[in-house]
């Protein structure tokens, strides 16, 4: 009788050496060994560049009751993220950390796919662009930014109708496997009229990155690094890139430390400023969160939360927008509480016992200061275009 296959003899061999090792040195070898996953350049999401970061010290931690916020009712929105396969959960109010939970071996600093988290960023970055006069205003046409299109049809869409992936542009079934992101975004044939229906799709975000480096005359990745990442004080983090040298995706991908969406959202929920430094204009951040006329339950790249869907619990504020999708992450945001809500993990996006609105509304309803839904606030361009 023969025995087992050596090649199975000397995996096993390798687990038992690794999880003696993990015995014996801790928690911080699995971190150290998902962040080489990361940062590895595997086939799928090889090759990458750096988007650079100002690697400052982590946010401030403080106890949760320090912030009104019930212990207890954060426990209680731990367990239910835990029973549904978060990786991650991580609150913030006032700029504060009031609580962190980990799952499966990670923590603040690992390094992960920040999925759909990734086109935000692009969003964030025209916002930028456009108080620097680069782009002129969000409904400035295509034909104006990309050579390619200046007598197209495809000309006529406009900046707002990429940001609220209502381009009309055909469906695809991906960026993947594309060799050359530019030319398959450009090449995305027409199927209905701009900002009429919106459609969640990937050349969007990719043609917001062509358009921001070509008005900005920077790699999209600097761009990011230099206008919001490093001014956030986020780690080194990464884009996967088309081919060597080619250009990054924007629409997934990105990786970067999961803890450091924090900062993003308490920028967000102040209106653009993160710990006291202005990072983006006034009222970018209001006119994102604007329901676009293609969908009312939309802004750009965000969910507008006020209406639940139908059968679904609703949110406990008006105010609420959440950045979401492909992947199952998630990114609370209420800016009447000056809360942040991160939750990481893939069961948000598969499992059908998931409701939405639990974590949020378990933390909100937590604060001894909690009020009634208030009236959404509107958008207001002035500030960050004046004259519009």
């Amino acid at each position: 009788m023969r025995g087992p296959p050596p090649k199975l003899i000397a995996a096993i061999l390798l687990c038992g050496v690794f999880v003696l090792a993990a015995a014996l040195y801790g928690p911080s070898l699995w971190h150290q060994y998902l962040e080489a996953l990361a940062r590895r350049s595997a086939p799928l999401y090889a090759p990458r560049e750096k988007v650079a970061g100002g690697n400052e010290p982590l946010a401030p931690r403080v106890d949760p009751a320090l912030e009104l916020l019930d212990p207890q009712a954060l426990e209680a929105a731990a367990r239910y993220a835990g029973a549904h396969g978060s990786r991650a959960l991580i609150i913030a109010r006032h700029d504060h950390i009031v609580y962190e939970h980990y799952w499966q071996g990670t923590g603040f600093d690992t390094v992960s796919d920040a999925q759909s988290f990734t086109p935000l960023l692009a969003a964030l970055a025209t916002g930028v662009a456009i108080s620097h006069r680069r782009i002129g205003w969000p409904d400035e046409p295509l034909s104006l930014l990309l050579k390619e299109w200046n007598s197209d049809p495809r000309g006529a869409i406009t900046v707002r109708n990429l940001l609220q992936h209502s381009s009309g542009l055909a469906p695809e079934a991906g960026l993947a496997d594309v060799p050359d992101l530019a030319a398959a975004a450009l090449s995305a044939p027409q199927a209905g009229a701009p900002g009429v229906t919106r459609l969640d799709q990937p050349a969007d975000a990719q043609l917001l990155a062509l358009v921001l480096e070509r008005t900005t005359g920077q790699g999209y990745a600097d761009y990011v690094s230099g206008t919001l990442w490093r001014r956030l004080g986020a780690a080194d983090a990464w884009f996967w890139l088309d081919h060597p040298g080619g250009m990054p995706h924007a629409d997934c991908c990105m990786f970067a430390r999961q803890g450091d969406w924090i900062r993003v959202g308490q920028m967000l929920v102040r209106d653009g400023t993160y710990r006291g430094v202005q990072v983006i204009r006034p009222g970018w951040v209001s006119f994102l969160r604007t329901p676009a006329k293609s969908d009312p339950d939309f802004g750009s790249f965000v969910k507008i939360a006020a209406r639940p869907a139908p059968g679904a619990e609703a949110y406990a504020a008006s105010d609420l927008f959440v950045v979401a999708g492909r992947g199952g992450n998630r990114l609370w945001l209420v800016p009447s509480m000056q809360l942040v809500i991160l939750c990481t993990g893939p069961a948000a996006g598969r499992d059908g016992g998931w409701e939405d609105a639990r974590i949020p509304n378990m933390v909100m309803q937590s604060a001894h200061d909690y009020l009634p839904p208030a009236t959404q606030p509107g958008a207001d361009l002035s500030s960050v275009v004046p004259g519009h």
